[in-house]
């Protein structure tokens, strides 16, 4: 309990160790502090240093040594307050320094992210990516859907539909191969009827997803993240989607 709260304040295991036992000892030279806490006598000294700075340690000399004790334990207020006024300058530095790290996190914002996954865990990750996305977005996604993939995809997420709907989210599918249907929320044209593509496309909130299977029938799928990218990939859905 006590090493609890006393974490809570900022202290380290090591350092609690130290305090509590310069509590139990009173007056006591650096080597038997640290025989007491288990300490070697070099970190002993350095962290009754930095107690010290915190006004729970001090210290006098007597017959040539060094001597150290632990202050009133109310001194934990202080201690408290110190770390919480350390704190608040450091905000403070934080806010002066924001514009700079905001330079630097746009400019990376610029370049494409590519994220890849495997297997059935991996896809349904994309999946869920594109409900969630959607849903704090413009509820509205596009694919073009293939005959040969689209059953590794309800494999790997039975209910994506009923969550797509659930979560109020359209989709204009042009569909490459046979089957497919519309279950709520969505349309759907054919491209081809005959023959499916290798590769199932999802574009959506500035993102680009590509699901396949390699050739060991392993599920493998990549999101790339670049606004470019994914207005390209829209631009041309939108083209074939008036044609068909």
């Amino acid at each position: 309990m006590i090493e609890t709260i006393l974490k809570k304040i900022g202290l380290s295991e090591k350092e609690i160790a130290i305090y509590l036992t310069c509590l139990q000892l009173g007056p006591a030279p650096v080597r038997k502090i640290g025989e007491r806490a288990g300490i070697n006598r070099g970190t002993t000294y350095d962290i009754l240093k930095s107690l010290q700075e915190l006004g729970l340690i001090s210290y006098y000399h007597k017959d040539k040594h060094q001597y150290f004790i632990a202050e009133d334990p109310v001194t934990l207020h202080d201690a408290l307050e110190q770390k919480q006024q350390a704190l608040e300058k450091t905000k403070s530095e934080i806010d002066a320094i924001l514009p700079e790290l905001r330079s630097l996190y746009d400019k990376a914002a610029t370049k494409p992210v590519v994220k890849y996954y495997e297997s059935e865990r991996g896809v349904k990750t994309i999946l869920k990516d594109v409900i969630s996305s959607c849903r704090q977005g413009s509820k509205h996604y596009y694919v073009f859907s293939s005959s040969t993939i689209r059953p590794y995809l309800y494999s790997a997420y039975r209910n994506f539909t009923l969550d797509r709907i659930k979560a109020g989210v359209r989709v204009q599918t042009i569909s490459i191969g046979p089957g497919g249907e519309t279950k709520g929320l969505d349309e759907r044209k054919w491209l081809n009827k005959e023959q499916g593509s290798p590769t199932y496309t999802l574009i959506y909130e500035n993102k680009v997803a590509m699901i396949s299977v390699n050739i060991n029938k392993n599920q493998i799928g990549v999101i790339i993240e670049d606004k470019n990218i994914f207005a390209t990939q829209k631009m041309l859905f939108e083209f074939i989607w008036k044609k068909v």
